[in-house]
């Protein structure tokens, strides 16, 4: 297989995950190795002002929990249930004492992190609705560390696909899941991405 394959197939395995395995944590070290392929993604003005705090702890992981806000689109669902909630999480803060713009640092760090974690089997889902304010709380994150988004990691207890969509319609982009409880999210044509 050519390496322009392998990398097509890891995106489109690179899916958000919100089921996990609960029994099977994830070391540390592992999660340090991630954030350790950041430092190799480009930067904005080279400034590298991310930051993350690493969360495996069975104690913080159940504080942080609380102050997450889980798949918006299922308005009637609070989250995983205690046996498939994320096992670890990556909290990405912008140090302010060398910023308060990241530029486009966040997506492509973030990226790399998932990338990184699907050759291993591990998944997550990116989470941008959060309570900030009980974040830094829980983890008592320092001032000068803002968070911006948090990963939510483990190995997944949910099969998630991607189908094609033409995407006219809001509703047709909107992820759901199946009969089978099968995680669907549709995805626009080439066509349409391409102006």
């Amino acid at each position: 297989m050519n390496r322009f394959q392998e990398l097509k197939d890891l995106l489109k395995s690179n899916r958000s995950y919100r089921r996990f395995d609960n029994s099977r944590p994830i070391p540390a070290e592992e999660l340090r190795e991630l954030v350790e392929l950041t430092r190799f993604c480009s930067s904005g003005r080279n400034l590298q002002p991310l930051r993350y705090r690493i969360v495996t702890d069975r104690e913080e992981c159940a504080a942080l929990y609380p102050a997450l806000k889980w798949a918006g689109y299922f308005s009637d669902w609070d989250g995983p249930d205690p046996a498939q909630r994320p096992v670890a999480y990556l909290v990405q803060c912008i140090d302010t004492a060398l910023a308060n713009d990241c530029l486009c640092d966040d997506g492509l760090q973030l990226e790399a992190i998932t990338l990184g974690a699907a050759t291993k089997g591990i998944h997550g889902c990116i989470i941008k609705a959060f309570n900030s304010a009980k974040v830094t709380e829980a983890l008592e994150i320092a001032e000068r560390y803002k968070p911006r988004y948090v990963l939510a990691l483990g190995y997944p207890a949910e099969k998630v696909e991607i189908v094609d969509t033409d995407g006219s319609t809001e509703a047709d982009i909107k992820y759901y899941r199946d009969q089978n409880d099968t995680h669907i999210v549709p995805k626009r044509p080439l066509s349409e991405i391409i102006i």
